[in-house]
């Protein structure tokens, strides 16, 4: 071969091994529902993770980003899509206490494999059942570092331009009642344009609804629990992407990270988008509880119940021996299995006067529920009982003392903000409450243990 005939060999060559790395970037991922209908296509725009949502031929979301960033690591950036792989899941499970007793859970699974440019890797995965998808991040251990503390996420919902909003604003924190919020009781904006800016500047508390000519969709999360922090919606951009947004620094009276500490091998929590034409698919779904596990087993079934509360009608002044007497007569007359004694019981009532209360009410075939402040740090809250719940020796001695006397569950109020704290101590009482609360009816309000990371949402006031 001729010196030019070599030259031109080497500068194919060369050509060739430029290109190879945009043929990878080049690669994506579809998935779709079993149905047919619901389509998510997973690709790289710049180096960045991106997805697309289409139902019945139709963009629900257009490119929408993903990715999350650590204090040590970057996922989100200068990535390649390495592998995909598709599976099915196919499960059943009962749930007695949601819309349906008997869910029978299909879905087509996509998993994506990016590397950055440290050759550290994330997994994103997506699972697409009819009108519901529901994805998180999966980072495997890959050497150190293994502690890591998430910063942010990427991940993006671009709703096309039409789209209109229903959506309530996230709060301030530390304001309103001694300092309280976000209780997440703020008002909703009805079908507001998909660009509109939050009142507070703080985005929206999920779920959040939104409306595309006919179809609908709902975007949320589940499975948070104390290894991780619950988030919202930020603020759009103009073009209407909203992206995850992490609790604000001012939130649990600035105690506490506002990331999400973790360490490898780890996942996120869900993000959920739930898509159909109407609201029907929206008011039916379960995927809060398709995709998490039960974390531990329940003592025994634990019941739900009717219950009277004079806070409702007469507020604290109602916390005394005699007007709880009358409610909990009121019980026995209705034939409700409960009452809730409110804020101040301890003070207004006394521990030694309760436990007579609850020995008269157990005559009556009724049950008493006891309410309790969550914190003494966090908020100005100055109900009591205080102090009982937020450290573990205190909860335990207090839920002896409950199990003693055949309380038979608690109210536990005051819960402002989504930092990874909050989300430990919601998970710290509840299986407490499992421990101490289950003798002769135990704890029936939350039913802690079954599909537990679901539940923990709705705790928060979500």
């Amino acid at each position: 071969m001729s010196l030019e005939g070599i030259k031109r060999s080497l500068q194919l060559l060369v050509s060739l091994f430029t290109l190879i790395p945009c043929l990878v970037q080049a690669q994506s991922g579809v998935v779709k529902s079993p149905d047919g209908q619901l389509q998510v296509e997973v690709f790289l725009q710049g180096g960045q993770p991106h997805y697309r949502v289409m139902y019945g031929g139709d963009a629900v979301l257009e490119d929408s980003p993903l990715g999350l960033v650590t204090n040590l690591i970057d996922y989100s950036s200068e990535l390649t899509l390495t592998d995909t792989k598709q599976n099915t899941i196919d499960q059943k499970y009962s749930q007695d206490k949601i819309k349906k007793s008997e869910i029978h859970y299909v879905a087509n699974e996509l998993v994506c494999s990016f590397v950055n440019k440290d050759k550290k890797v994330l997994n994103v995965v997506f699972r697409v059942s009819n009108n519901d998808i529901a994805f998180r991040y999966d980072i495997p251990a890959s050497g150190d570092p293994r502690a890591l503390v998430v910063e942010k996420e990427a991940t993006g919902f671009n709703f096309p331009q039409q789209a209109k909003g229903f959506l309530t604003p996230q709060s301030k924190s530390m304001v309103g009642f001694a300092r309280t919020k976000p209780s997440y009781e703020e008002g909703y904006k009805v079908e507001q344009d998909i660009a509109a800016k939050s009142a507070n500047g703080l985005g929206y508390t999920f779920p959040c609804l939104f409306r595309l000519g006919e179809k609908w969709a709902l975007i949320s999360e589940t499975g948070v629990r104390g290894l991780y922090c619950g988030s919202h919606l930020s603020d759009p951009t103009a073009d209407g992407t909203y992206t995850i947004a992490f609790p604000e620094k001012t939130e649990n009276n600035g105690f506490g990270s506002t990331g999400a500490a973790i360490g490898l091998p780890a996942t996120t929590p869900w993000r959920t988008i739930t898509v159909g034409m109407g609201l029907k698919p929206i008011v039916e779904t379960t995927i809060p509880y398709d995709v998490v596990e039960p974390l531990y087993e329940p003592f025994q079934e634990y019941k739900y119940g009717k219950g009277t509360w004079s806070w409702i009608m007469w507020q604290d002044q109602s916390m005394n021996d005699k007007d709880q007497v009358k409610y909990i007569d009121l019980a026995e007359q209705l034939n409700y299995e409960y009452i809730l004694v409110d804020a101040w019981w301890d003070q207004r009532i006394g521990y030694k006067r309760m436990e007579e209360l609850i020995e008269y009410a157990d005559s009556k075939g009724v049950g008493v529920f006891l309410w309790y402040n969550s914190n003494g740090v966090v908020n100005d809250a100055p109900q009591t009982p205080i102090n009982k719940m937020s450290t573990a020796i205190a909860r335990k001695k207090e839920m002896q003392w409950m199990k003693k006397n055949g309380v038979k569950g608690i109210k536990v109020d005051f819960f402002g903000g989504d930092k990874q704290e909050t989300m430990r101590l919601y998970e710290d009482i509840l299986s407490d409450a499992n421990d101490y609360l289950w003798i002769d009816g135990g704890f029936p309000r939350y039913n802690p243990a079954k599909r537990l990371g679901a539940d923990v949402p709705e705790l928060c006031g979500k």
